[in-house]
């Protein structure tokens, strides 16, 4: 099955941020009535589709498909910056959760989708460019597309971890955006039972795509 986890809801319980809050898990597993397998992940404020298996097998299945890179994804992000029309984001990531674990290999392809210059100054800046960008992560480290992004000097706006301070801040008192505006929109991968490819797609959220009208950017088909 396949969900559209919304921004600020953690897939499972763990942690002091997401000890108290309703986890998706949870929800789904009490809305079926039955277990739910998650066969990846998505961050806590990031929004968008997440694949889950109802049984074992098929859990198993679709996991070493993740593994072996056979599963194709794509998200966008509202980034910091005019980037580059396309191109490759890689570097060695060392794991997040392991003090000592090895940097592994990370790599990323992107192409800018639309692009806003608006009349506000910054500092010395007498102006300030955001860039809408979709990504297709071909590797699946711990918050690759966010830390990536931040290495390449385009930040997500609304990353309270990797972000930039001051565009969060303006974003949040001229926008209302209080999220992460980083969406995951399309999956395919191989049917555990049937072996046919399958492309799930679906538009950013109201939340996400209200700010993307604001800023004079094309919004279509937001889902609620």
């Amino acid at each position: 099955m396949a969900v559209h986890k919304p921004s600020g809801m953690p897939v499972h319980r763990g942690g002091r941020e997401s000890a108290s809050c309703t986890a998706l898990l949870q929800t789904l597993r009490d809305m079926l009535d039955r277990h739910v397998y998650p066969v990846h992940r998505l961050d806590r404020p990031t929004s968008g589709i997440l694949l889950l298996a109802l049984t074992p097998d098929a859990a198993s299945h679709l996991g070493g498909q993740f593994r072996r890179h056979e599963v194709d994804k794509a998200y966008l992000a509202l980034v910091r910056g005019y980037i580059p029309l396309r191109g490759v984001l890689s570097r060695f990531l060392r794991p997040e959760d392991k003090k000592n674990g090895l940097p592994r290999f990370s790599i990323t392809r992107y192409h800018r989708a639309e692009s806003v210059e608006i009349p506000v100054p910054m500092g010395r800046v007498s102006s300030r460019c955001y860039s809408l960008v979709e990504l297709h992560p071909e590797t699946g480290r711990s918050r690759q597309i966010r830390r990536h992004l931040k290495s390449f000097s385009h930040p997500i706006i609304g990353d309270t971890t990797y972000g930039d301070g001051r565009h969060n801040r303006f974003f949040r008192e001229a926008f209302g955006c209080q999220r992460l505006m980083l969406a995951a929109t399309r999956i395919s991968f191989l049917h555990p039972h049937s072996g046919h490819r399958l492309h799930l797609s679906l538009p950013p959220s109201v939340d996400f795509c209200r700010v993307l009208v604001q800023l004079g950017m094309e919004a279509e088909g937001a889902q609620d």
